[in-house]
C-alpha cells in the first residue's frame, strides 16, 4: 500500500486550494464535520516520522545494553528502543521501519558486526533512503545509517561502545553533545545515557520541539522476578518536558534498585558474615538511604533503613525510619501483620521505641 498524499504531494494548484479551504472557517466547518476527523482511519492517517535522536549503548563493566530517545512524537517508545541482553541494542527512526528492531537483534545474535547488520536491513529495504537505525553489539561494537532522503539536520556518529543518531535536529551540535556527553559522564549505563540526551536537547535537540522520549536497558535476569531482561525500561508518552521526566522516573527506579540491593544482598550478607559484617552494614546504610532520596514516597524503602539501622544498634535512628515508613505507607503494618512483607521481628524491636510505638498503635490494620 502506498503512502497516503499529504499536502506536500499536491500541485501548486491543488495545494492552494487546499490551503484555502482548510483556513477558512467553512474548510475548518466541514472538516470537523468529517468522520474521519473525528474517528481516523489506519488507511487514512497522516504519514509519521520518527523525527528524533537516540544513542544506543553498551556497558562493558555491568554487560548492559541499551537505548534512549527523545522526540517531538507521541509515545516515541513504542517505535525506536529495541534490546535483548548480551545481544545488542537497536534504534530506529525517521520513516522507522520497526522490522529493523526485530529483526536486527536476530542478525546480532546469529554473530554479525552492527555494520553488516544494517547493511542486510538496507539491502532488504527499498525505502532504505528514508530511514535512520544505530546498532550496538554485546561487545559494544557499534554503527549508525542515515539515509539520503531523511529530513536535515540528520545524521549519526559512533564511539567507543555507542552510537548516537537523529534527524530533523537543530544541527550537528545536537549529535556532538550526545556523544561527548556520553564518553564524559561517569555512572551506570542509563545515566550516562539520560545525560546525553539532556545535552542534545540543551544544544537544540529536535528542530520541532519535544514531547515524548524512552529509556530501555536489559541485562539478563534482571526483569522483574528475574523472568526477563527488562532491567529499566520507562517512557514518557506526553509531556512538556520530556527528559526531565524520565530522569525523574530513573531516579525512582534507581531508588527501587538501591532498596533491593540493602534489604536482598548486603542485609543478608552481613548477616552471614562476621568478618566483613561492618563494612557490609555500611554499605547498606549508604544503599538504604538512598532509596529513601532516590524514592521518598516508598515507605518500604524507609522500612528497610530502620532494619539497617537496628542491625548497626541504633534503635533511635532506627525508629524513626520505621515511623517515616508507617506514614508514608500505614497500609505497612496490615502487611506485617498478615505476613505478606515486612519483618514481625524488625517491628518488635521498634517498639521498644515511644514514639513508634505510638505511632503503630493509632494505626488500625485493615
Amino acid at each position: 500500500m502506498g503512502r497516503p498524499r499529504s499536502l506536500l504531494s499536491l500541485t501548486p494548484c491543488r495545494l492552494a486550494t487546499a490551503l484555502v479551504l482548510l483556513f477558512t472557517g467553512a474548510g475548518l466547518a466541514a472538516l470537523m464535520r468529517s468522520p474521519a476527523a473525528r474517528r481516523p482511519d489506519a488507511t487514512t492517517l497522516p504519514y509519521e516520522l520518527v523525527s528524533t535522536f537516540s544513542i544506543v549503548a553498551f556497558d562493558p563493566a555491568t554487560g548492559d545494553l541499551g537505548v534512549a530517545v527523545q522526540s517531538k512524537f507521541f509515545a516515541v517508545g513504542r517505535v525506536v528502543p529495541f534490546a535483548a541482553a548480551a545481544v545488542g541494542a537497536v534504534a530506529t527512526q525517521a520513516n522507522a521501519n520497526t522490522t529493523y528492531g526485530r529483526r536486527g537483534l536476530e542478525l546480532l545474535a546469529q554473530g554479525r558486526a552492527p555494520e553488516e547488520v544494517i547493511q542486510t536491513l538496507i539491502d532488504a529495504d527499498p525505502q532504505r533512503e528514508e530511514r535512520q537505525v544505530g546498532i550496538v553489539d554485546a561487545t559494544g561494537d557499534a554503527a549508525s545509517f542515515t539515509g539520503n532522503a531523511t529530513l536535515p539536520w540528520a545524521g549519526g556518529r559512533t564511539g567507543s561502545h555507542y552510537a548516537v543518531q537523529g534527524n530533523i535536529l537543530a544541527g550537528p551540535e545536537v549529535i556532538d553533545a550526545m556523544a561527548e556527553t556520553f564518553e564524559e559522564t561517569h555512572g551506570d549505563l542509563a545515566t550516562r545515557m539520560v545525560a546525553a540526551l539532556s545535552a542534545g536537547q540543551q544544544a537544540g535537540g529536535d528542530a520541532r520541539g519535544r514531547q515524548s522520549a524512552a529509556l530501555l536497558v536489559v541485562r539478563e535476569g534482571a526483569g522483574y522476578g528475574g523472568f526477563d531482561d527488562r532491567y529499566i525500561e520507562l517512557r514518557v508518552e506526553d509531556h512538556q518536558t520530556p527528559i526531565r521526566e524520565l530522569q525523574r522516573l530513573l531516579d525512582i527506579r534507581h531508588g527501587q534498585l538501591s532498596l533491593q540491593r540493602a534489604a536482598m544482598v548486603l542485609l543478608q550478607a552481613a548477616g552471614a558474615s562476621d568478618a566483613g559484617r561492618p563494612r557490609l552494614l555500611d554499605d547498606a546504610l549508604e544503599a538504604g538511604t538512598a532509596a529513601t532520596v532516590l524514592y521518598p514516597g516508598n515507605g518500604w524503602a524507609w522500612m528497610t533503613l530502620a532494619e539497617v539501622h537496628l542491625a548497626r544498634g541504633e534503635l533511635e535512628s532506627a525508629a524513626a525510619a520505621g515511623s517515616e515508613a508507617l506514614r508514608r505507607d500505614p497500609w505497612i503494618k496490615t502487611a506485617i501483620l498478615r505476613g505478606i512483607a515486612g519483618s514481625t521481628r524488625v517491628v518488635e524491636e521498634l517498639l521498644a521505641n515511644g514514639a513508634f510505638r505510638s505511632l503503630w498503635v493509632q494505626i488500625e490494620a485493615r
